[in-house]
């Protein structure tokens, strides 16, 4: 038998020509990918057809692809405006709206029926479609010519071509075809904007899981200390309500009386309203609605934050008697969830008519929502008022139970599209209090079998909200339990002009057509600080605050009975608000809007002041060497954290009590010697930057660990997220060292506060040294507290290569919560960053061209593209861009110009 013989030769050209053909199509894939990626860049230089122009508009943009847009006419305006937004952000805009619509499931299969069910329930879009009709009709106009401009780039552009999230869903989807954009589309997202700024719901919740989990009332009190208006001062304050208006001037007067604890039972109404309401099974279904209702709000999308009190913002003016210009100078940052884009859209918008101003915008609506004209600047925080309230209805088929009769539910069929299945056709039920929301839950629907209720008939002192089962039911009003349910009355599920407020906000020439425009501001409520080039400086809080009968809000009130029905709402000329403060000043942080003399009640849940008080103290050491926009820029970038101060002495001294000579001990707290309460993300190995980052990330090991050592006796789903509500806790526990919460509940003996403190300072040395190295110096807070902004539809989609291509690698940030710089993160969870400044204004109101704005990440919404996150790093590190004002230097300054023609 032969040898086989190898020709070797023959080897080589096969694995040449082999290689060949790999190489090319590796070149072929690549171009495929360069082009499915390019292919939807839009054009920003040169000249496009927009129809419907009465004149050309010219558009110029900067390197940073921030348009400066200038028209004839307000309707041209706003129609280019739709079409730019479409250009750099209509995926963003095409999901937001699908969102409000409760239409999820058209886009992503049934994964999101539950959601849609839940935000049907709610009516977003109903609500929105009301609205329309209310509006003025300049207002209406504009919204229209909006969405003519979005219609116009539409009208070329579909699929792939409008952005690369379309390639990637038509591999799950490929039937998705875009519709064209409705006014109400705009409208619509204003609601989903209230509801992740809402207010204290999530509170209300808690403190009825934390009940109905075994705590006592007064253990639960505990946990919520009163605000300590004795250190940080509230954002008014002085002056009060003097013939039926709010005078900034007036003497204060005596507080009133709190409302009474709803801790009696309440007399129920008369005919039974189904099975249920024995002490048993009521206190079975307490921990299981509370659990349900909150896990439920978990599963919502969140668009700017969360709805709880980790979401805030900073906004301060400063008046000319302490600045350098002698003008004054107002700053902005608002704390939303980081998302890939970021929230916001920096614009300018001028024509020769009533708008020439330049600001934030949304994708998705015209106008400015933040920034300044000719004459006036405003910036926006949440003034987070108790604007909604969840009732226990009693219900018998279609009917509710009020004051002993029997009253029509409203009912509505509503029907669900599922992209790759079947239509879903569900009941709406609404009550006069709102929206049924346990017809949304399979899991809640039992509250009829169970309801939390005392033997009595009235409800329980506990809070709900729904459940957004993990199975949905094929018909979310098909097994509906008759007896209970549970009711949602909030502010923005009524019609309201919010939508003509923008825009006579925008075009706001003083003080008085200001607070005009404010007053058409209804939801989300909202501290609003005012400049102007005339000197001027001011704060009003507008927005819809109910007046309650019966209860204060902080639980579930019993439907059946009108008294704890809403009587109406604060009447705007009695909200609070300042006008050339005699201090000179003024900051809001979403701290307490006035004192606790004030006659009408906004809600008790205020971010602590920690934030607003080191402003305040920033800005006093300061003002006697005169205030620049550089000295502002650097007080948005702070990183001072307010608790150290009191937490550190409390533990170097536990420490040395113990063993002094402990070298491993002296080595960690040696990092606090010279501290200066900073948290940079990092610094060079000796620097003062690297010490003060080492010193902040013990110190925030060490705040992790003692919050959960200290505090274990909670439910998993209520552990302290360590925000400024657990500085006052620990601070007041740091004064009762025998206190019953120091316990631990895991171990045989009793332990107090200093055995506390030295466990979690073990626990997080350890932790840096298994983490960072045994080097207590080079340990850095920016490894830690690492913030990855992520796309809101695919950056968490569970595909690696999806995910890589809409999101951003981690980095390391400075400040942390409840900082001025505030890069948010929850203790419960880790280190990781879940709010953040999502832009940072200044604006100079001697110099308009001097002012200076950031963002998160970049103006586009296309991934790759040069704009995508090309102000991240400024962002970062605490850098901003020029404003630009005067039209002589933004055109001497644009690196591409776009003539838009009719």
């Amino acid at each position: 038998m032969n040898p086989v013989r190898i020709s070797w030769s023959r080897v080589r050209k096969i694995a040449l020509w082999t290689m060949a053909v790999l190489l090319v199509l590796v070149l072929v894939l690549a171009i495929a990918a360069v082009w499915a990626v390019r292919r939807s860049f839009p054009q920003h230089d040169g000249t496009l057809r927009l129809p419907g122009l009465s004149a050309p508009v010219t558009v110029h943009r900067d390197g940073h692809g921030i348009p400066q847009v200038y028209a004839k006419t307000a309707d041209d305006l706003f129609r280019a405006q739709g079409y730019l937004h479409a250009q750099d952000r209509f995926w963003e805009m095409d999901f937001r709206r699908h969102v409000t619509g409760g239409r999820l499931a058209e886009l992503f299969g049934e994964s999101q029926v539950e959601t849609d069910i839940y935000l049907r329930t709610m009516g977003w879009r109903r609500v929105a479609e009301q609205e329309w009709q209310l509006l003025a009709p300049d207002t209406k106009r504009y919204l229209q010519a909006y969405a003519d401009g979005v219609n116009a780039w539409l009208a070329d552009h579909d699929g792939g071509r409008a952005s690369l999230e379309y390639t990637v869903l038509g591999l799950q989807n490929p039937d998705y075809a875009i519709e064209k954009w409705s006014p109400v589309d705009s409208l619509a997202w204003l609601k989903a904007m209230a509801w992740d700024l809402r207010g204290n719901m999530e509170t209300e919740i808690t403190r009825a899981a934390l009940l109905a989990a075994g705590l006592t009332r007064r253990q639960v009190e505990e946990l919520y200390p009163a605000y300590p208006y004795d250190r940080n001062s509230p954002i008014v304050t002085g002056g009060g309500i003097v013939a039926g208006a709010f005078d900034q001037h007036a003497v204060a007067p005596k507080p009133p009386v709190p409302p009474t604890p709803p801790t009696a039972p309440v007399t129920a109404g008369t005919g039974g309203g189904g099975t249920g309401g024995g002490g048993a099974g009521g206190a079975a279904a307490t921990t299981q609605t509370i659990k349900a209702m909150g896990d439920g709000l978990s599963r919502l999308p969140i668009m700017l934050g969360n709805g709880g009190q980790g979401i805030g913002s900073n906004s301060w003016v400063i008046g000319g008697g302490l600045t350098a210009t002698g003008k004054p100078i107002l700053a902005n940052d608002p704390h939303l969830s980081p998302s890939m884009p970021g929230i916001w859209y920096q614009m300018g918008l001028h024509c020769e008519c009533a708008f020439d101003v330049a600001g934030f915008t949304f994708s998705g609506v015209p106008g400015v929502v933040i920034g300044h004209n000719a004459r006036i600047a405003w910036g926006f925080t949440n003034l987070d008022p108790d604007v909604t309230d969840l009732y226990l209805e009693r219900v018998d088929g279609d009917r509710v139970q009020v004051d002993g009769e029997w009253r029509p539910l409203e009912t509505r069929a509503e029907t669900i599209k599922v992209a790759g299945g079947k239509d879903m056709s569900i009941t709406v039920r609404t009550s006069g209090h709102g929206p049924l929301l346990s017809d949304a839950s399979a899991s809640l629907r039992d509250i009829g079998v169970k309801p939390p209720v005392n033997p009595a008939g009235s409800p329980a002192p506990v809070a709900a909200t729904p459940q957004l089962s993990p199975a949905h039911a094929t018909n979310a009003g098909s097994d509906r339990r008759d007896g209970y349910a549970i009711a949602l009355s909030w502010t923005a599920l009524r019609p309201g002009r919010t939508a003509d407020a923008l825009f006579a906000l925008n075009a706001a020439a003083n003080w008085t057509a200001f607070r005009a425009a404010a007053a058409l501001f209804e939801v989300p409520a909202q501290n609003i600080v005012y400049a102007d080039v005339d000197g001027n400086i001011g704060y009003q809080s507008p927005g819809r605050i109910p007046v309650r009968g019966r209860g204060d809000g902080r639980w579930m009130a019993p439907g059946w009975d009108s008294a704890y029905d809403w009587k109406g709402f604060i009447p705007f000329a009695e909200l609070p608000s300042v006008f050339n403060p005699a201090d000179g000043y003024l900051v809001t942080a979403n701290q307490a809007v006035v004192g606790p003399a004030y006659q009408r009640f906004l809600t008790s849940d205020w971010s602590y002041g920690y934030r607003s008080q080191r402003i305040r103290d920033m800005i006093g050491s300061a003002r006697d060497r005169k205030i620049t926009v550089a000295d502002v820029q650097r007080m948005q970038f702070d990183n001072r954290n307010g608790f150290a101060p009191t937490l550190v002495p409390a533990v170097v001294d536990a420490l040395d009590a113990a063993d002094p000579s402990d070298s491993a001990r002296v080595a960690a707290t040696e990092l606090w010697k010279e501290w200066d309460f900073q948290q940079p993300a990092e610094g060079d190995a000796g620097s003062a930057e690297g010490r003060s980052s080492a010193a902040a990330a013990y110190y925030n090991a060490i705040w992790r660990h003692l919050l959960a050592d200290t505090f274990d006796e909670l439910p998993a789903g209520n552990r302290p997220d360590g925000g400024d509500r657990w500085y006052e806790v620990v601070r007041g526990l740091l004064a009762q060292p025998g206190s019953p919460w120091w316990d631990r509940r895991d171990t045989p003996g009793v332990e107090r506060r200093d055995d506390i403190l030295r466990s979690a300072a073990t626990d997080a040395a350890e932790e840096l040294r298994r983490d960072q190295g045994d080097r207590p110096a080079d340990w850095r807070w920016g490894r830690m507290h690492t913030l990855t902004v992520r796309n809101q539809t695919f950056g968490k989609s569970g595909i690696g290569p999806i995910e890589w291509l809409f999101n951003a690698d981690p980095v390391g940030v400075s400040g942390g919560d409840a900082i001025v710089n505030a890069t948010g993160w929850n203790a419960a969870a880790g280190y990781e960053v879940d709010a953040v400044p999502s832009m940072r204004m200044i604006v100079d109101l001697s110099n308009l061209d001097a002012s200076r704005w950031i963002q998160l990440t970049g103006n586009s919404g296309h991934a790759f593209h040069p704009n995508y996150d090309d102000q991240f790093e400024l962002w970062r590190t605490g850098r901003t861009l020029p404003m630009r004002w005067d039209r002589t230097a933004i055109a001497a300054g644009a690196a591409q110009t776009l003539t838009l023609k009719p």
